[in-house]
């Protein structure tokens, strides 16, 4: 009876059958979909369709047959989707409008804890609660709501409490100034203004007024 190698030696088939059975695992369980939540994903939304793919959509449909409740269930289910779209992106600007209010009970804290006097310490985080309120406030629409401008959402709301959060943020970093002395905001901070007047002329006569009757 003729017998071949892997019947004499049946260690390297089944290393081989294990080995295929790993790779075939990994790669089945491996999933492609691009979802929201991944990088890139906003981008890949807002890149124009390939050539061909409307037609090709049109012919799937024409394939497929008219129905009524399909078409209907699949309009529902869209609908639904954009709508749960919608609220996500709505929370995500809110949460993005109230972040800057989460930062200044703690940098009103570290300029307390700096105290008044001209040093390092202070002077950096007052120049950084001045600075960064209006680099924020400057750059709103790039930086902070750029990823959500593209969509349905209103974002008029989220940006005036952001807006209003930087201020009051930039307002606390100018009462910080004014404490250190760093603003104008005394008579002395204006005496260059002061016009000093000139003598035209000296006497040694005493006025009338200081004369004894």
């Amino acid at each position: 009876m003729y017998l071949s190698k892997y019947e004499l030696n049946p260690l390297p088939c089944r290393l081989i059958s294990s080995f295929y059975n790993n790779i075939r695992s990994a790669y089945t369980s491996l999933d492609l979909t691009l979802r929201e939540g991944h990088e890139g994903y906003h981008q890949l939304a807002k890149c124009p369709q390939p050539v061909g793919y409307k037609a090709l959509a049109n012919r799937e449909r024409a394939l497929q047959g008219p129905s009524s409740t399909s078409t209907t269930g699949t309009a529902a289910l869209s609908q639904s989707q954009k709508n749960a779209l919608a609220a996500k992106q709505k929370a995500h600007a809110m949460s993005l409008a109230m972040k800057p209010g989460q930062q200044i009970p703690m940098n009103a804290f570290m300029m307390y804890m700096s105290g008044s006097q001209l040093n390092i310490f202070s002077i950096n985080i007052t120049t950084s609660a001045v600075l960064t309120p209006i680099t924020n406030i400057l750059t709103m629409d790039s930086t902070v709501f750029g990823q959500l401008s593209g969509g349905n959402v209103d974002l008029q709301m989220p940006k005036l409490i952001f807006v209003a959060l930087n201020l009051a943020w930039l307002a606390l970093g100018l009462y910080k100034m004014s404490s250190m002395r760093l603003l104008p905001t005394t008579s002395a901070d204006f005496t260059y203004k002061i016009q000093w007047k000139d003598m035209m002329e000296l006497s040694s006569i005493p006025p009338d007024s200081l004369i004894p009757a």
